[in-house]
């Protein structure tokens, strides 16, 4: 029988991936004509998240500023340095659409981890980011700080399509 910190880390990851999944659909049900039927998944969504939270905070996952920094880099990190390279590599062996998001996806990681590298010393010092813009890129993850790129280094994306968060 499981234990339940272990049935805590499989609850969180099983909201999590229906808020993402949730979220997905509700694009699709407004691109095909159903806006309310996109409010539902949206409001779905919105329930997983404070199902996931509640699991992560049980979990003893929430931590201060500059633990959940740490966090955030080490997951980064490992994210393009250790998961995606191999996923990226079966992905073109098998000639499969995945292989362009595992790129991109493999790139971003590494671009997120030295920007929550930054925000960590900031944060160890007892200091925020300086007042900035943050951008992100629609199609391929990439965060961009001060201003859009006139084209995402990732994908190619145009400033324009960028996110202002």
């Amino acid at each position: 029988m499981p234990t339940t910190d272990e049935n805590l880390a499989v609850a969180f990851a099983g909201e999590s991936q229906a808020n993402r999944k949730y979220l997905a659909f509700a694009k699709k049900a407004e691109h095909d004509g159903f806006p309310i039927i996109a409010r539902l998944f949206r409001a779905a969504a919105e329930a997983e998240t404070i199902h996931a939270h509640g699991h992560l905070a049980a979990m003893g996952g929430i931590g201060t500023t500059v633990e959940n920094l740490q966090a955030a880099q080490a997951g980064e990190t490992y994210e393009y340095t250790t998961m995606y390279p191999p996923m990226l590599a079966q992905a073109e062996a098998d000639g499969h659409k995945a292989q362009r998001m595992f790129g991109y996806a493999a790139e971003a990681e590494a671009v997120h981890a030295k920007l929550y590298a930054g925000a960590l010393a900031l944060a160890e010092a007892g200091n925020d980011m300086a007042e900035a813009g943050i951008f992100l890129c629609p199609y391929c993850g990439n965060i961009e700080l001060g201003a859009a790129p006139e084209a995402c280094p990732i994908c190619g994306a145009k400033a324009e399509k960028f996110i202002a968060m």
